[in-house]
């Protein structure tokens, strides 16, 4: 099973781009996570593993992402410091399901979210960084340094990352400059940076926007599939 970790600012469209995926995958709307419409609150607020039915109830699909709480723009060096160790013992295999994480502290050592002892399925296999195009000129340096921190422990740990480049409906005529951008400030290359249009208001599916979410799907789990073949090679 391939595990897929999602992490970026507040409203970048960690939720949105989950919930893209089950209505693309169930061909219908779907409201696995909720969504809310604030850039200063997030309505993800625990560490959660989210399955896709293939077929029916009992029967899911080999890959599950994990959503949690995205992270203010305006954070201290301190706050930052403790949410990257956090990331790092998340990508570890070593926070359990329902973590808050909270940047004013990290998990405690003997607390009753720690997994001393991971499973395979339990690592990351694929970090995405969800990235808004519309606002990443407005993140600050701080910030920055912060997703190039969690970036440098997952490439320490060997594990793949990508950036989904959301909201791009919005920002169309800028997407290559806003990807050049993304790739220069956080070090992910171009090639691994994914434009999606998320689901957000729509009623119904729509070919075009699927096909990009499917290809963003399709990228990620062939990353995924890349690392665990080399983990057990």
């Amino acid at each position: 099973m391939i595990r897929i970790f999602l992490h970026g600012l507040l409203g970048a469209g960690k939720s949105s781009f989950l919930n893209s995926v089950n209505s693309v995958l169930q061909g219908r709307m779907c409201l696995q996570a909720l969504v809310g419409n604030s850039s200063s609150d997030s309505c993800t607020k625990k560490h959660t593993t989210h399955k896709f039915n293939h077929g029916n109830q009992d029967t899911f699909y080999p890959f599950v992402i994990n959503d949690n709480m995205g992270l203010k723009n305006n954070c201290s060096r301190s706050n930052r410091n403790n949410h990257v160790r956090d990331i790092e013992q998340a990508l570890k295999g070593h926070v359990s399901e329902g973590y808050t994480f909270n940047p004013e502290c990290r998990i405690s050592m003997d607390g009753p979210f720690l997994n001393l002892k991971p499973r395979a399925n339990d690592k990351v296999h694929v970090l995405v960084f969800v990235i808004d195009a519309n606002k990443f000129s407005q993140i600050n340096e701080k910030a920055v340094e912060m997703l190039q921190d969690i970036r440098d422990e997952a490439s320490r740990l060997d594990i793949p990352q990508v950036a989904l480049l959301t909201k791009i409906d919005e920002f169309c005529p800028e997407i290559q400059k806003d990807m050049n951008e993304v790739s220069t400030r956080v070090g992910i290359p171009v090639n691994c940076i994914l434009p999606v249009k998320n689901y957000s208001e729509e009623l119904d599916l729509n070919s075009d926007t699927d096909a990009l979410i499917l290809s963003a799907l399709k990228h990620i789990l062939l990353l995924g599939n890349d690392h665990l073949n080399k983990q057990y090679a």
